[in-house]
């Protein structure tokens, strides 16, 4: 109940019924008003003809018997009367009911009526009596005096006065006839009050309706305009308002889902800040980069951030201006620029921050720096040689052909070297940009590893240096590769320990299962790797041999190009060390 008078129809409703009740209100006291006074008048204008017929006759008929019973004729049910000579005494009574007598003396002793006697025109009171109906009751008459024989100066009078109860029955009648009137107009106006302030209030639930389904983001639905009044007017800009946001709203998801397309594309990592410092949004990279602080986190607060990334977003949310920085965390190098976020106030609601992971790029450039600066070493001395060698020739200060033999094999070496130095540098740049050929064959594997060992028999003799070879494998096993580049791979691991192994000492290769590899090892009793070095050891132009002595320094490419090989068959290599008591490089080539 509380909801419908709460609600648009219940208030319209209430209004239209209090102002047609106040109406209807106003309209029943005046119609009782005009209708008592109506009934009055008529009571009055019936006495006056009345009493006017009675005096007619009275005044032109002798007759008294006749009289009478022609005035008891007249005279209606609710109407009495009586005639009263010039002597004041009453000549004929035409009462009935009670009280008659009293009613006569009551009349006659009224000071209003003693004109009557003497003048030509009737008088007209309404006078207290009792009542002819009930004992002990007064009510109110009216009482009509009319003049008999007028023409005599001193002449008698009728006096009529009429029942009351016969106008208030016909007031009674009349007031429950307008009080009827006025219920089945109040019932007919709430009917049709409630119908209409439904039928306004309808469409403006609809929208009401269609609102909230707008606020839900239902911008498809649309309400039916039928009506060309105001509300109809409003129902069409309802329609337009949820097209047009339906508009609006895919463009902002356009532009959101390319923002966000563009953030999730971009390399850099994107941080947005409020202003309270805290993190409203971040892309791919900068989660991962997040993750990475946090788990390599040294700083001791809750901040998501390190200190010196802190330290530029506070300068840039104080001082309200652009910062662009390279810094350097946990040996990773980073270009930082945070910018200022302004609401539409031009007032600071918070920064963003761009960072640029530059480890790579500088690992790189010092790659490139390092790599012209071995190469360079590398064939300066050649070069020199040659230059040196050649000079000798040409200025003829070689005495014998001893001699001259000599420095031509020189020559011819060191040419072979840089030989040797190009082809590595070409074969390594073709392996790294996936221009690597292989020439796969079905092979058994023990005898392939077994045969290039032996290789290297004469050479370990000479060094003075055990040469072993081991298998657990058995020799029917055979593996799909290219098996002139697993010699090269083997040829310089083995080339290698020999070369760093010291007299005494021992070189062993093995070849094992391992899961769904074949696992291959060259271990010797050598020097050793510094365990700083081994992350550098398959880079280009990496030499244990600091002093890079040409006695046991190749070109120093051999490793990168034993790599790329290995994990071009889907394999991989790695290398164990201990300075001072050896190395153990271990490869596994899938079975």
């Amino acid at each position: 109940m509380n909801r419908i008078w709460r609600s648009i129809v219940g208030k319209l409703w209430l209004t239209i019924l209090l102002l047609v009740s106040f109406v209807l209100f106003v309209f029943t006291v005046l119609m009782l008003e005009f209708l008592e006074d109506y009934h009055q008048q008529q009571a009055d204008s019936s006495l006056r003809q009345t009493a006017s017929t009675i005096a007619s006759i009275v005044d032109n008929y002798d007759l008294e018997q006749l009289t009478d019973e022609i005035i008891n004729e007249m005279i209606t049910e609710d109407t009495n009367a009586f005639i009263v000579s010039q002597k004041k005494e009453v000549v004929s009574a035409f009462q009935t009911g009670l009280n008659s007598i009293e009613i006569q003396n009551n009349i006659l002793k009224n000071k209003n009526f003693n004109d009557i006697f003497e003048s030509t025109e009737p008088i007209l009171e309404r006078m207290i009596l009792p009542s002819q109906v009930e004992e002990g009751k007064m009510e109110t008459y009216i009482v009509l005096s009319y003049p008999l024989k007028s023409d005599d100066k001193l002449h008698g009078a009728i006096f009529i006065y009429q029942n009351p109860s016969a106008l208030h029955k016909t007031s009674q009648e009349t007031t429950k006839i307008v009080f009827l009137s006025a219920f089945i107009a109040f019932v007919l106006t709430t009917f049709f009050a409630f119908f209409l302030s439904s039928r306004i209030t309808w469409p403006l639930r609809k929208m009401r309706e269609h609102a909230f389904e707008l606020a839900k983001g239902k911008f498809d639905e649309t309400l039916p305009t039928t009506q060309n009044d105001e509300i109809g007017q409003l129902a069409v800009a309802f329609n337009q308002m949820g097209r047009q946001l339906k508009h609006h709203l895919e463009v902002i998801n356009q532009e959101k889902e390319q923002l966000a397309s563009v953030l999730t594309s971009m390399t850099d990592s994107v941080i947005t800040f409020n202003r309270d410092r805290t993190i409203l949004l971040s892309n791919p990279p900068a989660d991962k980069l997040l993750q990475k602080w946090f788990i390599d986190k040294k700083f001791e607060n809750d901040r998501p951030i390190p200190q010196e990334v802190f330290e530029m977003l506070e300068h840039v949310l104080s001082f309200e201006d652009k910062l662009e920085e390279d810094i350097e965390i946990d040996g990773s190098y980073y270009r930082i620029t945070i910018s200022p976020l302004k609401n539409s106030e031009q007032s600071i609601r918070g920064a963003i921050a761009v960072i640029r992971d530059m480890t790579e790029r500088i690992r790189l450039e010092k790659l490139r720096s390092d790599f012209i600066a071995n190469v360079s070493h590398e064939l300066r001395t050649p070069i020199a040689m040659l230059q040196g060698y050649s000079e000798a020739l040409l200025d003829d200060v070689v005495s014998d052909e001893e001699e001259r033999y000599e420095i031509t094999r020189i020559i011819y070496d060191e040419s072979k070297r840089m030989s040797r130095l190009v082809n590595d540098l070409l074969d390594l740049a073709r392996m790294e940009n996936g221009h690597t050929t292989l020439y796969k064959d079905e092979v058994h594997v023990v005898d392939v590893v077994e045969r290039i060992t032996q290789k290297f028999t004469q050479v370990a003799k000479e060094k003075k240096v055990e040469l072993q070879f081991k298998t657990s494998l058995s020799e029917n096993v055979q593996i799909s590769l290219d098996e002139d580049r697993i010699e090269q791979v083997l040829t310089n691991l083995i080339d290698n320990a020999i070369r760093h192994t010291s007299t005494q000492g021992s070189v062993t290769v093995t070849i094992e299962q391992e899961l769904s590899y074949a696992k291959i090892q060259v271990k010797d009793t050598g020097e050793g790797i510094p365990q700083e070095d081994l992350p550098y050891v398959f880079e280009r132009f990496y030499k244990a041999d600091k002093a890079r002595t040409r006695s046991k320094g190749g070109t120093g490419l051999g490793l990168a190009i034993a790599k790329n090989i290995v994990e071009a068959h889907k394999g991989n290599i790695r290398v164990d060390s201990e300075l001072g008591q050896g190395t153990t490089f271990t490869f596994y080539l899938p079975l």
